[in-house]
């Protein structure tokens, strides 16, 4: 992929997640600290009893960030097949005698067009992630 398409990319998703730490991660976070303190605070809970109330308290920040990888991951998958795609048809081009110009300027343009139409995706990916979050967070 281009370098300057990979740039719009990473910097749209980095500002995604960054709002999600912010916005829900911290909050999660915030809560399961707390939570895990009052486990340790119980004096008549055995060592067991209060390994387990961490766990219960660590789970839903565990959740939502398993939540927030698989979505980055099927979003970078798609992204990739679809530059794969690109590459294949630039490979077939070439194949068939086309120039080498004209190949790197139709790569180029299909390129940009995976990006653009995947950059359209991420406000609703975040919307998803964060109504997701919310529920967890429950």
């Amino acid at each position: 992929m281009a370098e300057s398409q990979q740039l719009r990319v990473q910097e749209a998703v980095d500002t995604m997640v960054k709002g999600l730490e912010r916005e829900n991660i911290r909050k999660m976070q915030s809560t399961m600290f707390r939570c895990s303190a009052s486990c340790c605070e119980d004096t008549q809970a055995s060592m067991q009893q209060v390994h387990q109330c961490i766990e219960r308290c660590h789970a839903p920040l565990a959740q939502a960030q398993a939540l927030v990888t698989s979505e980055l991951e099927k979003f970078q998958d798609r992204l990739a097949r679809c530059t794969m795609h690109c590459n294949d048809k630039a490979k077939d081009l070439i194949d068939a005698g086309s120039k080498e110009q004209q190949v790197k300027r139709q790569l180029e343009s299909c390129v940009t067009k995976c990006v653009d139409d995947h950059m359209h995706l991420i406000p609703t990916m975040t919307k998803k992630m964060k109504d997701s979050l919310a529920s967890i967070a429950k």
